[in-house]
Formats: C-alpha cells, structure tokens, sequence
C-alpha cells in the first residue's frame, strides 16, 4: 500500500498558507466562530441579528456562512458586545514561536 504523504498543522491554516497577516486573520476567524455559536444558541433569525447587530441581511448572510474576512476585528468585537458578552483583552510579552494575535474563551 501506497504511504500517504502529509504535512502536520502549525493549528492556524493560514500560518500554514504562508500568509502575512496569518495571526489576524485566525484571530478574526475565532472571534466570528463565536458570534455564530452565540447566534445560533440564541436560536435568532437573520432579520432578528440583522437588527440587533445593526447590519443589513445580506452581511447577515455571511457572518452566518463564516465569511468572517468581510469584517473587521472591530466590528466583530462590538457583535460580541450587542450580543451581551465581556470581551476582555490580556497583553502580554510573546515568547518566541508564539503567535502575535490569540483568542481565548471562557
């Protein structure tokens, strides 16, 4: 049998795609992650977070099919506010081959 070749994940894809803006982007990608699991638990309807998020639908449309590149950390971090959530920011030295950006949750 044939042995199958792979690549071990460094845990962020886009680190492993070789691209500059990796960490924020992961960050972005984990803090949309949780304003859909946020969404989804509240069980709202899109005409529902449309108003309570204060975007039009069809942002609506892609926050909820993960096209989370389409907003900015900003924007995101205030989804979490709207949506009755601490956001808490630890700063802290990097030790070497940490990331620059990370996301935690409680």
């Amino acid at each position: 049998m044939k042995q199958i070749e792979y690549e071990e994940s460094s845990g962020n894809v886009f680190t492993d795609l070789e691209l500059d803006d990796a960490d924020e982007l992961f960050a972005r990608g984990q803090i949309g992650i949780h304003v859909f699991k946020i969404i989804k638990a509240k069980k709202l309807k899109q005409r529902e977070v449309s108003t309570l998020l204060g975007i039009k639908q069809p942002e609506v449309s892609h926050l909820m099919n993960g096209h989370f590149h389409r907003f900015t950390t900003d924007k995101l971090l205030d989804f979490l506010k709207l949506l009755d959530q601490k956001v808490t920011i630890t700063i802290s030295p990097r030790a070497k081959g940490e990331p620059y950006q990370e996301v935690a949750f409680a």
